[in-house]
């Protein structure tokens, strides 16, 4: 645009309140303990959708996929009076799987929104994260039966790295998405001990795919089955 050219005025656009609804407030006042959060994460369907919902979206279509799941956690935690903490762990062809972390009498626990029952919430047990995420390795593999688990982010803030408005606001979702795929995440094997793995044995396949809705999972091949691969 040449430094002569008009410049159109700018619409005013209206503040988005950071207050909770009544009905949001009134949900959040249930989700009073890790148990209950994860309950209610439970009951809610799983999204198949390629979006990202804010926890005021998730309340409102009762939907959410692992990370919409966390980071609504994250704000009941919050609402709560603790800290809005949110951990990555990646993962070898396969998608990534988000929780809402917390401690307990200085013990981390976790609570997750999950397509498979194995990859939900843990108590408050565990002396470090890489301990408690190291409970997700033997339940965490690809649909090619592959142990897929390899490593993890630290404990991120949600107040400190996203918008002000992340609770109530869509938008601010990929801003917080983008900061965890460059967040540093640590090993948890060497790449000798990669090459060693085993697939998994065919009872935990079956046993972890309870309740799985198929549209919302990585297909490494690129190609959905109906049958599981052959496993020992």
């Amino acid at each position: 645009m040449g430094h002569n050219a008009r410049r159109m005025p700018r619409r005013p656009t209206t503040p988005v309140s950071t207050e909770w609804t009544p009905r949001e407030r009134q949900v959040l006042q249930r989700l009073r303990t890790p148990e209950h959060i994860q309950a209610w994460l439970d009951e809610t369907p799983y999204s198949t959708e390629p979006i990202y919902r804010s926890p005021r979206t998730v309340m409102r279509d009762r939907r959410a996929h692992c990370f919409d799941g966390a980071v609504l956690a994250a704000a009941a935690f919050r609402e709560h009076g603790g800290r809005a903490l949110i951990l990555d762990m990646r993962a070898h062809r396969d998608d990534d799987h988000v929780l809402a972390v917390y401690q307990q009498d200085g013990c981390w626990g976790a609570v997750a929104k999950s397509n498979f029952v194995g990859l939900r919430a843990r108590q408050p047990i565990y002396r470090n994260l890489r301990e408690l995420v190291l409970t997700y390795f033997e339940l965490y593999y690809n649909m090619d039966g592959e142990r897929a688990l390899r490593s993890f982010s630290p404990a991120i803030d949600l107040d400190r790295v996203g918008h002000p408005t992340w609770r109530v606001e869509d938008r601010c979702m990929k801003h917080i998405a983008a900061h965890l795929d460059r967040a540093p995440h640590e090993p948890l094997m060497k790449p000798a001990q990669v090459r060693k793995l085993t697939r998994v044995d065919k009872l935990t396949y079956q046993a972890n795919m309870l309740g799985v809705d198929l549209d919302g999972v990585y297909w490494p091949s690129g190609k959905k089955r109906v049958a599981p691969p052959k496993l020992s």
